[in-house]
């Protein structure tokens, strides 16, 4: 499997937890993610970040936001 079809066969569930925990559309969810360093870590290939569980991820974003 490619890159890119693992980010996107994992993007929905790490959206969905965005969702979930602060309240906000997918769409709203999605710019929070890419706009975070996580998202930006997550869609560079050399990080090899895409390679990671979705909770592993959601769990370096919350890091981010200084949640726990």
């Amino acid at each position: 499997m490619n890159h890119a079809t693992t980010r996107t066969a994992i993007l929905p569930e790490i959206v969905g937890m965005i969702q979930k925990k602060y309240g906000l559309g997918e769409d709203d969810a999605l710019r929070m993610f890419y706009e975070s360093a996580t998202g930006a870590s997550f869609a560079d290939d050399e990080t090899g970040l895409y390679g990671q569980s979705p909770n592993y991820i959601f769990g370096l974003f919350l890091q981010e936001q200084g949640e726990k």
